[in-house]
């Protein structure tokens, strides 16, 4: 009703009011006309401002505590500061790692015995300790090529990560414009709670329009207008990002652009547009070195050439992706593009490919001593590579077994839903339920398994509860695979007492391509 402005939120500590407020001498004196509450009611004037006499005197009392509240946040405005855990930055091209000092609104407390590598590769277990401590985790890697410095940070958070590119001419100027992008409150509010998707979407539209130069926010609104399909919004903003890095000379982020425009031509099935896109993306990447973002590019390609058909494309594109990683120092990448590798030669029938690449990822996991949930990949794989439910049992129970200290990892929460429907399938309802037992939180992938398992056994009322808590949590997390096979199966129970209208219309409004053509027949039987 007022406009972003009116309110200012300052993060964990509440929110002040931003506009100037008159207090009403006479509060009777309020124009109900202009108010607009005389319409279509037969009560005199005199008894309508009498009837707003309350409202706005409350009106006015709110206003006031607001009032207050902000000039005893003021000062705290300037104090408040975010506490965060980092781990002094990998300098690729120079032994001598970078440590932060403390600024105004930010305190770095460095991590102790911990180097960037390692929690770039483990951070998704390594973080739950360190969280103790420090609720976020900052890490990163700097390289310098042609008298630039080259900053790649992750800011990791309670349920999201923080991403982003900074360049500078030294060091000094690098670590300035980092403390100066992590100042924005906005950043805290994205990893620090769940949020979904449109309310992610909404807040960056806010932080973009407080900051409209910032390149970092800008490039995250663009990959909020894909994740939510809104390919043409996210055309013209990544239009935007481009354009914006070229009047500030940011290579980085011009490649990034383009790099965006690429993947939302590619969901619109435009494949030579978004291979043209790639070209000049990568372009912008070897003015700057950037050997990751090279790396995406041709991951990005190799999706292309699947379209084409094309497995020695695909194969060229994986492998020269693996080597840039390699060449960059990145692992997960690396071990991304070899064990997609072989997924592809799967697809396309190359058996030898198809495990000579997995024993390459495991080989390259044993090199690196990961820790042993990276190694979950591989029974998964096998898994994936076998013939039927019972060969794939056994890998998938080995999956389980490497990801004991991270259950929430996906490898380990696809092979658990594969395990039930195994279950179910054969009656074995014992361990269905000991498997359900296992997951421990409280998440969407988990109460999935507790509404198939409930459907299974025909419990009703626990098949209902289960499914919806499993709409709300997926669609808040973002899921919109799991939000759609949920809402399936709600459309298609047949006694369910729950707005089967709602279900249908967001299948309707929110199914892909892809996930029409697998259930297809369910989709035609009940006429969406």
């Amino acid at each position: 009703l007022f406009g972003n402005a009116a309110i200012k939120t300052f993060s964990k500590r509440g929110y002040q009011w931003q506009l100037d407020v008159k207090l009403l001498s006479d509060p009777d004196r309020v124009d109900i006309e202009a108010l607009n509450l005389s319409h279509g009611s037969g009560h005199s004037t005199h008894s309508k401002k009498n009837s707003l006499q309350p409202f706005a005197w409350a009106t006015t009392l709110v206003f006031a505590v607001l009032i207050v509240f902000g000039m005893l946040n003021r000062d705290g405005q300037e104090s408040s500061n975010h506490q965060i855990g980092y781990i002094p930055f990998d300098n690729i091209n120079n032994s001598n790692a970078i440590k932060l000092e403390d600024s105004e609104s930010l305190v770095f407390h460095e991590v102790k015995n911990f180097s960037t590598k390692h929690f770039l590769t483990s951070h998704q277990l390594e973080y739950i300790s360190l969280s103790q401590e420090n609720e976020f985790i900052l890490a990163g890697q700097i390289r310098n090529f042609n008298q630039q410095y080259h900053l790649d940070f992750l800011l990791k958070g309670p349920y999201a990560d923080w991403v982003g590119q900074i360049s500078g001419t030294s060091h000094q100027e690098l670590i300035i414009r980092l403390k100066n992008h992590l100042g924005q409150p906005s950043i805290y509010e994205f990893i620090s709670k769940q949020q979904s998707p449109d309310l992610k979407q909404a807040s960056l539209s806010i932080a973009h329009q407080e900051r409209p130069d910032d390149l970092i926010i800008l490039n995250h609104l663009v990959e909020s207008y894909i994740e939510t399909h809104e390919f043409d919004k996210a055309m013209v903003m990544a239009d935007k990002l481009i354009e914006l890095a070229n009047l500030q000379e940011n290579v980085q982020y011009h490649g990034n652009g383009l790099l965006n425009q690429s993947e939302i031509l590619t969901h619109k099935e435009l494949f030579d547009l978004s291979s043209q896109k790639l070209s000049k993306a990568i372009a912008q990447f070897k003015k700057i070195n950037d050997l990751k973002r090279y790396a995406d590019s041709l991951e990005k390609q190799s999706w292309i050439d699947h379209q084409k058909r094309d497995y020695p494309a695909i194969k060229t594109s994986l492998l020269k992706s693996a080597e840039l990683a390699l060449e960059a120092k990145d692992i997960p990448r690396e071990l991304h593009a070899l064990t997609y590798l072989s997924i592809m030669a799967k697809k396309y029938r190359q058996n030898e490919d198809k495990y000579l690449y997995l024993q390459q990822a495991e080989s390259k996991m044993r090199e690196y001593q990961l820790p042993i949930y990276h190694y979950a990949k591989i029974p998964f794989h096998h898994a994936i590579y076998s013939d039927n439910p019972s060969a794939k049992e056994p890998h998938l129970k080995r999956v389980l077994e490497y990801t004991e200290l991270n259950p929430d990892y996906w490898v380990a929460q696809s092979s658990r839903l594969q395990l039930l429907k195994h279950y179910l399938a054969q009656k074995r309802f014992d361990e269905a339920e000991l498997l359900v037992q296992s997951a421990k939180s409280d998440n969407a992938a988990n109460s999935f398994l507790k509404t198939l398992l409930a459907q299974a056994k025909e419990n009703e009322e626990d098949f209902l509860r289960h499914a919806q808590r499993t709409f709300e949590q997926a669609h808040m997390s973002g899921d919109k695979r799991l939000s759609l096979d949920i809402a399936l199966i709600l459309c298609e129970h047949p006694n369910a007492p729950v707005n089967l209208d709602f279900y249908s219309q967001y299948i309707k409004e929110n199914s892909t391509k892809y996930w029409r053509i697998e259930n297809e027949k369910k989709l035609i039987a009940l006429n969406l």
